[in-house]
């Protein structure tokens, strides 16, 4: 039996609508016997009505199934079948659920299910992938224990939780640990694995393994020392031990997420895993030490502890996010990595809070939960746990976590069950805390200041302007990391945090010498948008003397947008005191040399727009582009005495390490590349690409050369060289769109999707290319419109093949309307062309929706 209805049209769904699932499942046992276009999947699994639930009709979830037989106690059942899923008549105590589907493998070019990839069977269930192997309650709040029997010829066979038994063609699994479906994994391939031990702090043993394909086992060492250090991390800082005997990580060239953390077998993204000082940059080691921890640590806030519903989704995404940066500040440098986090969050997250697709942290309704794993999430609700930790303070926030993992183990939780383990551990009423939760947009913090008789007032106030379905907002609260330096440099007041709590509020400091200079939101303390008057004279000033590393790149930033906004608006020549305030800091080599390199790295294109839209003026990308090429080449000029210097202190001899001193020192040496090569036409940039024995080096080398248009020999020989590593192909690709000239762009992009290695199939080289070109402002955004309509052609082809792809890509489309109504008139085309496609998935239907409900 198999259904042929067409799933019907887009359904909402609402927080406020929550029902339990009327059913407890004691048990599931699964049986898979793999077959690339017809794969067997039988289940039992063991239901048992819960007393007083209410509502008892029994569904189960499925899709794109073929049903081969169903019982119910041994005897056959005739369920009604629809698109999404099935019902049936069930008893009225505990039975038995026995069903065999079919499904496709090998044909299944979503990513989500059980799916292959190279060759290799492997699955993705988050979301709601599960319901694509088989008949089942897919949802997060439905927990069980599995047992997995695997038959098939491939040489490995892995499942989640402890191995039972193994023998050729056939593998047993069992998990103890009860889960939600979107946590189930299977894996089966011609697989070798890069093994290790780690002995927990209680003195259990546990078995590792990175699974890779043959040929890329040198690619692993890193990454297994990175699962090391975050199990380690993790006892450390949480108490959190490992629960299974052992924990595998396998690598999967298609897939359409960085990882996934499947109880006991995480599956990665390749990009996200495999690395060598060869083939990886230093910001691929960093993303892959990150990624795996976060990965790792989700084993507790997201497997251990998961979500009742798809709403709670930040509860383990955000939570996770700020662990993995926790980890990261510790293995690196927490200045730094609060500074690139900040830039990230500006880049991704404040667009889109400020956009059509503008939505709460925990969000109130969706029709596609896909097309929720965003920034707002992920990062803004990692910016929520920061802000709550630096409110309780460090030993309180411990008390609370320890609290919520002893409370809620083996639960399915809401963000009401985090903030009370918070309210009962500190006995602080967290009411208005939690607006963050359900009120969207960023929050605008104007800021007055008065100094009289030694006291010295700042005056906040808070605003948020409307967002989709949220016209009015009420006040929240904010906390506000504050300094205050005299006119030598020196703080007067050590960094306090302010509470506030009103939409208005005033704070005065007494018993000043004189007016003092505030330093305001150290450390970042809130992901909140400062409106401030501020002189040149009082950046520079920040920028030299700040003790707080944030506020100190901060002022720079601001010095370096205001330069760049002066000369898009008024035509004004690069601002003499920002370069020279720029030129003191670069040479300062008490300071971090990965610190040095972010004050050197401009604003965005895009952040200059988006500073532009918000001020009132509709940006131009091409003088946005022409402003930032003279203030790079003016910047080049300035530092020319100093640059050979600072690029022979800041090369690394020796063989190549990705800790972060080495990458930190490569990181400046690479911004001091970028500005000799605007001076010498390339020479230093050809010679290191010459003599450069990791990828770090030779591909920062052939960024300068490309952007120089000095690359063309070198960029073959990469292609050459490099050819039959896929993950060096996607840097490949991605360079030549990311440093084609404006006009340029789009023709180099529609060039590269007829080149034989790409291929749509593959999100990683999708991404590649139409990434890199919604990346390239001037030349997405360029007049003509080519990159408008580029970027359509291919998410149409693509949406039926992989709408969850698509339907992210389809965000390069989110800030048209700052633009002029030009461009907003082409782009609007481009995306009514996108949904009036026949057949057009929901995924992508409702991005579009949005955004053009803007």
């Amino acid at each position: 039996m198999t259904s042929d209805a067409a799933l019907t049209e887009a359904e909402t769904f609402y927080l406020n609508d929550y029902t339990p699932f009327g059913f407890e499942v004691d048990s599931v046992e699964l049986t898979f016997r793999l077959a690339p276009s017809a794969t067997r999947v039988l289940s039992k699994i063991r239901f048992t009505p819960k007393p007083g639930a209410t509502d008892l009709r029994f569904f189960l979830h499925g899709e794109k199934l073929k049903l081969i037989s169903a019982k119910i106690d041994g005897t056959d059942a005739t369920p009604d079948l629809t698109a999404e899923g099935l019902t049936c008549e069930v008893p009225e105590t505990s039975f038995l659920w026995e069903a065999e589907v079919e499904i496709d493998p090998a044909g299944n070019t979503a990513l989500e299910g059980l799916y292959m990839s190279g060759g290799m069977y492997c699955t993705q269930c988050e979301a709601e992938g599960f319901r694509k192997i088989t008949y089942y309650p897919d949802r997060p709040d439905v927990m069980s224990i599995f047992t997995v029997r695997i038959e098939g010829d491939e040489e490995v066979l892995l499942s989640n939780g402890n191995p039972v038994s193994q023998s050729q063609g056939l593998a047993e699994w069992h998990d103890p640990w009860p889960k939600p479906a979107y946590l189930f994994a299977l894996v089966a391939g011609d697989l070798v694995n890069h093994p290790d031990t780690f002995t927990t702090q209680s003195g259990k043993e546990v078995e590792l393994n990175i699974w890779v394909r043959p040929g890329d086992e040198d690619k692993c060492a890193f990454g297994m020392e990175a699962l090391k250090k975050s199990m380690t991390w993790d006892e450390e800082a949480y108490g959190r031990e490992y629960d299974l005997d052992i924990f595998n990580i396998v690598a999967v060239d298609d897939f359409n997420m960085g990882a996934m953390e499947n109880k006991g077998l995480n599956i990665f993204n390749s990009s996200c895993v495999l690395a060598s000082p060869e083939t990886s940059t230093d910001a691929n080691f960093e993303r892959i030490e990150a990624i795996i921890a976060h990965e790792y640590f989700h084993n507790w806030t997201g497997n251990r502890i998961t979500c009742r519903d798809w709403f709670q989704l930040c509860l383990k995404e955000g939570l996770t996010v700020f662990r993995d940066a926790q980890f990261t500040s510790d293995m690196r440098s927490a200045s730094v990595k609060r500074i690139s986090d900040v830039i990230d969050l500006r880049a991704r997250q404040f667009p889109e809070d400020q956009g059509p697709l503008s939505h709460p942290v925990r969000p109130e309704e969706f029709q596609e939960i896909n097309n929720f794993y965003t920034a707002t999430i992920y990062e803004k609700g990692a910016e929520i746990i920061g802000m709550l930790k630096r409110l309780v303070g460090d030993a309180a926030y411990r008390k609370a976590v320890d609290l919520y993992f002893d409370r809620h183990d083996g639960q399915a939780c809401t963000i009401e069950d985090w903030l009370q383990v918070f309210e009962d551990s500190t006995g602080r009423d967290l009411a208005q805390f939690k607006r963050w939760y359900s009120q969207a947009g960023t929050p605008r913090l104007k800021v007055a200041e008065s100094y009289e008789d030694g006291s010295y007032t700042l005056t906040f106030e808070q605003s948020t302007a409307a967002t989709p379905g949220q016209p009015q907002k009420d006040p929240r609260v904010i906390p506000i990391a504050l300094g205050l330096l005299n006119g030598n440099g020196d703080e007067v007041q050590p960094t306090t945090v302010l509470e506030m709590t009103e939409a208005k509020q005033s704070f005065t400091f007494d018993g000043l010498a004189s007016k003092p200079v505030p330093s305001i939101l150290r450390e970042f303390s809130a992901p909140v948008i400062l409106e401030r008057a501020t002189s040149s004279a009082e950046r520079t000033f920040l920028l030299a003397h700040d003790s707080d590393l944030f506020n100190r790149w901060e002022a720079g930033n601001t010095l370096a947008r205001e330069a760049r906004i002066d000369m898009v608006l008024e035509g004004a020549a690069p601002d003499a005191a920002y370069l020279e305030a720029l030129q003191k800091l670069v040479r300062d080599d008490s300071l971090d040399p990965a610190f040095r390199a972010l004050v050197l790295q401009p604003p965005s294109q895009s952040d200059i727009a988006q500073t532009l839209y918000e001020r009132g003026v509709t940006p131009d990308p091409q003088k946005i582009y022409d402003a930032a090429e003279t203030l790079a080449q003016t910047l080049a000029q300035q530092l020319a005495d100093s640059l050979p210097r600072l690029y022979a202190e800041t090369t690394v001899e020796g063989a190549y390490s990705p800790d972060a001193a080495s990458a930190g020192k490569r990181a400046l040496n690479a911004r001091v590349l970028t500005l000799l090569t605007r001076l010498d036409g390339g020479e230093q940039a050809a010679r290191q690409y010459a003599s450069a024995d990791n990828m770090t080096q030779q591909y920062a080398a052939l960024s300068w050369l490309l952007q120089a248009e000095n690359g063309a020999a070198q960029s073959h020989a990469f292609f050459e060289q490099w050819r039959g590593d896929r993950l060096v192909m996607d840097k490949w690709f991605a360079l030549q769109v990311a440093l084609a000239t404006p006009e340029k762009a789009a023709a180099v992009a529609k060039d590269l999707t007829r080149h034989e290695l790409f291929t749509l199939k593959n999100p990683n080289r999708f991404r590649a290319v139409m990434g890199a070109l919604a990346g390239n402002h001037a030349g997405f955004h360029h007049a003509s419109g080519a990159g408008y309509q580029l970027l359509a052609d291919n998410l149409i082809v693509l949406d039926s093949l992989n709408p969850q792809t698509t339907a992210r890509m389809c965000t390069a489309f989110q800030t048209w309307k700052r633009y002029d109504a030009d461009r907003q008139a082409l782009i609007k085309m481009q995306l009514q062309r996108i949904k009036s496609t026949t057949g057009l998935s929901r995924d992508t239907n409702e991005m579009v929706s949005r955004i053009l409900d803007a």
